[in-house]
């Protein structure tokens, strides 16, 4: 079964429903050779992933860097590229008008290309004042699409919340919210996804594996309350027991998701490119997948704070 393909809200973009995520080669996940981040980003084109996800965020810049000289030699044109502004450090952020045209000067250098087509304010629930956001910021970013440096703009963050009231405040072409639509949390679908389609907006998933909970070693700093990470060792216990892998489950789940126009899944190795195609090859076993819900239920939709939103759940 080959890549499928999805209508990112009103934009007109056709993308495929698994995205590119290319945080790992600012080398966010470890460390990587350029070469082999080449291979995969070559071959994952070559297999119908079209929409790459980076920003300059992301290994401080070096992720830019580094797909901006992997997509010569004509590979950005097949592709819709994504990247973001506003979040430049971990703790450092810059939302005021004269940053986001700055920003994206500095993408369009490193990334190697005359425009990008969309363009994102990075985790606005880091902003204190999100009316600010969603006026100078939007003013900002409207400015760079119609001056022709990106076709298309949106916002990203994690809390819902802070989300739809980026949707209802600004004209927004797309969004990302990650952890969101998984085994773990489906509230993308029944509060953002009506919203966005209202709107017009197309809406983009980002941690398909809740950041790492729905794999067999979930990194130790996840911010997620005890209980959620208990159940997830749980489920993977009962995956494991089955011979199956909950991480493949849990992408054929969020495949089925029709509101969900893409996808993004991190890689910078041919390896993790084909473990990721596997979610491709049919529907999640219905039998794993209802035993798997059942032992999510009790902290299904249980979130944690972020920036400087509180904890929605």
């Amino acid at each position: 079964m080959g890549m499928r393909y999805r209508m990112l809200g009103n934009t007109g973009l056709k993308v495929s429903a698994l995205g590119f995520g290319a945080a790992p080669l600012g080398g966010v996940y470890g460390p990587f050779t350029e070469s082999e981040c080449a291979a995969t980003v070559h071959q994952a084109i070559d297999l119908g992933f079209n929409l790459i996800d980076t920003s300059p965020y992301y290994g401080i810049k070096l992720g830019e860097e580094v797909l901006g000289r992997v997509l010569q030699g004509g590979w950005r044109e097949k592709v819709f590229l994504a990247t973001k502004c506003g979040r430049i450090t971990k703790s450092d952020f810059n939302f005021r008008a004269f940053h986001i045209i700055q920003s994206m000067e500095d993408s369009l250098r490193r990334l190697q290309t005359s425009y990008v087509d969309i363009f994102q304010a990075h985790d606005i629930e880091f902003e204190a004042n999100l009316d600010m956001v969603f006026t100078e910021t939007f003013e900002a970013l409207l400015k760079l699409k119609q001056q022709g440096k990106c076709r298309f703009i949106g916002m990203t963050g994690y809390p819902l919340g802070c989300l739809q009231r980026a949707l209802e405040s600004c004209q927004l072409d797309v969004c990302i919210s990650y952890c969101h639509a998984t085994l773990l949390d489906q509230t993308m679908l029944t509060r953002l996804a009506p919203l966005a389609q209202k709107r017009g907006a197309g809406i983009m998933n980002a941690s398909p594996l809740a950041m790492g909970l729905l794999t067999p070693s979930p990194p130790e700093w996840h911010p997620a309350p005890e209980a959620v990470k208990e159940a997830a060792r749980k489920a993977n216990a009962h995956c494991a027991s089955q011979g199956q892998s909950l991480s493949t489950l849990a992408l054929k789940w969020v495949l089925q998701q029709e509101q969900v126009a893409t996808t993004f899944v991190g890689m910078s190795k041919r390896s993790e490119l084909q473990e990721n195609l596997k979610a491709l090859e049919g529907p999640p076993d219905p039998v794993l997948l209802e035993e798997v819900r059942k032992i999510l239920a009790p902290v299904q939709g249980v979130c944690w704070p972020s920036g400087l939103w509180p904890a929605e759940s």
